[in-house]
């Protein structure tokens, strides 16, 4: 018997998101998933699950509050505590199972409770992301031998966040930069890159750990418009347009800095996996 599940997308940060229904997958039958020669392909995996069902004591006790657990998974089959598109995407897949309908409600993650938005069923869907908090900063180098510095910021994923004149000093972004101290990330770090396009508009490319370059991460932009506020000395609360190479997103900032991040994010297909396929892949 197949697995069903869909592909999906926000700003080209794709995902393979599994109903309630499935079983488990062990981290290599997630990096067979998504890759993207051998498998589905895709910058993540998310299982659909009943929170009070985790099997982490952090995510039950969030039970009450949010029916649904976001199982979000990197595409080398690695944990993360969050992902802001991932959950954009999750939502979409919440309301065409019918578990949830439009309106504003909470979402788990291991990154603690989130509350999302979306106005109609096919509407913008929009997650509140919290603050961050900000880390020491650290230097980033990159393959091509150019190094930066880079402020830390949790999102609440960890983010080295440099800022750059030209997003093409980033390099090819093949492989994952370095970063010095090495004992700063002790379980890996996403990089982002950004040049400040005007006011409050931003342009950005994202290396995400465990995955490699990505189309759009939605912590990672979080986590760059808060340092570019800062670099600004911006504290008002508005809106800030980012531009990353799957699209664009908006981040409102209120006046206690809280971000929230909406924009497009879109169910493109329904999956039937092969279960045996897998099994003997993995």
């Amino acid at each position: 018997m197949g697995i069903r599940a869909y592909k999906g997308h926000g700003t080209g940060n794709d995902f393979i998101i599994v109903p309630p229904t499935s079983r488990d997958f062990t981290p290599r039958e997630v990096a067979v998933l998504c890759d993207r020669h051998l498998g589905i392909g895709a910058d993540g995996l998310i299982r659909i699950v009943p929170t009070a069902e985790a099997d982490d004591p952090f995510v039950r006790a969030q039970a009450d509050a949010a029916p649904w657990f976001m199982d979000y998974r990197n595409a080398d089959g690695s944990l993360a505590e969050m992902c802001g598109n991932g959950v954009r995407v999750f939502v979409r897949a919440l309301l065409r199972e019918g578990l949830v309908t439009a309106g504003a409600f909470d979402v788990a993650t291991r990154g603690g409770t989130r509350r999302v938005r979306v106005d109609a069923p096919d509407g913008e869907v929009a997650v509140d992301m919290g603050e961050g908090t900000p880390e020491a900063p650290s230097r980033i180098t990159v393959a091509e031998g150019r190094s930066f510095p880079a402020s830390g910021m949790y999102f609440p994923n960890p983010h080295a966040v440099v800022l750059v004149d030209d997003l093409a000093q980033a390099g090819a972004l093949r492989t994952m930069p370095e970063w010095h101290p090495a004992e700063r990330y002790p379980a890996g770090v996403n990089v982002e890159f950004v040049r400040i396009v005007g006011p409050r508009h931003l342009a950005v490319r994202i290396h995400e750990r465990g995955v490699g370059e990505t189309l759009s991460c939605g912590t990672g932009v979080c986590a760059s418009v808060a340092v570019a506020r800062d670099a600004a000395d911006d504290s008002r609360p508005g809106t800030w347009q980012v531009d990353v190479p799957g699209g664009t997103v908006w981040v409102d900032v209120d006046a206690a800095g809280t971000a929230t991040l909406r924009g497009p994010a879109v169910l493109v297909a329904t999956l039937d996996i092969d279960d045996a396929w897998l099994r003997a892949a993995a």
